[in-house]
């Protein structure tokens, strides 16, 4: 088997980052996988323009995982208020569970850590999606109780199915970055 490999995206890579995500969050090709939102949210997960931004800007990179070549999982990792975020995680649904997201998540915190010398690594996750939570708590991630509002009436983040979403903000320090 080929090794993993981490790159940054480029903006000839939006189409595919665009499918990639959708895949993992939307629709019915995304129950293949356990990241999948389809009974919480229709419509777009990313939008091409905001990711075109987030490529572009500094303190930011959008990751990609390779293995020979095929791009099989992506993440947004920057700085936010001397933190990094870590967000927009997907891995194409057939691999989910082998180890591709755990790979790209200790990239993503390598990069905050390491380059960025950032001391600490943030994310919102929709706050009913228990098993994902579990996920990050397991790879230290705590739950802070900071709650954000779903941003209902912007489809750029799907369009709701139920009238109770909202974000909770996760945490993990970085060991070894400066304070």
């Amino acid at each position: 088997m080929d090794t993993l490999s981490f790159r940054p995206a480029t903006h000839a890579d939006i189409p595919a980052l665009v499918a990639l995500v959708t895949s993992a969050y939307r629709g019915d090709v995304s129950r293949q996988g356990w990241t999948t939102e389809a009974d919480l949210l229709d419509g777009q997960r990313i939008d091409p323009d905001v990711l075109a931004r987030d490529i572009g800007r500094a303190r930011s990179r959008i990751l990609v995982a390779e293995r020979a070549g095929e791009m099989l999982a992506c993440a947004h990792v920057a700085e936010e208020d001397g933190a990094g975020y870590f967000g927009m995680f997907s891995v194409r649904p057939d691999l989910q569970g082998g180890g591709v997201g755990k790979a790209m998540l200790a990239e993503a915190e390598r990069v905050a850590r390491e380059e960025w010398q950032l001391p600490t690594m943030r994310m919102t996750v929709i706050d009913i999606r228990d098993e994902l939570i579990a996920f990050y708590e397991r790879r230290g991630y705590a739950r802070t109780g900071i709650k954000k509002p779903f941003p209902y009436g912007d489809e750029r983040y799907g369009i709701p199915k139920r009238e109770d979403l909202r974000f909770e903000i996760l945490e993990k320090p970085l060991t070894g970055a400066a304070a």
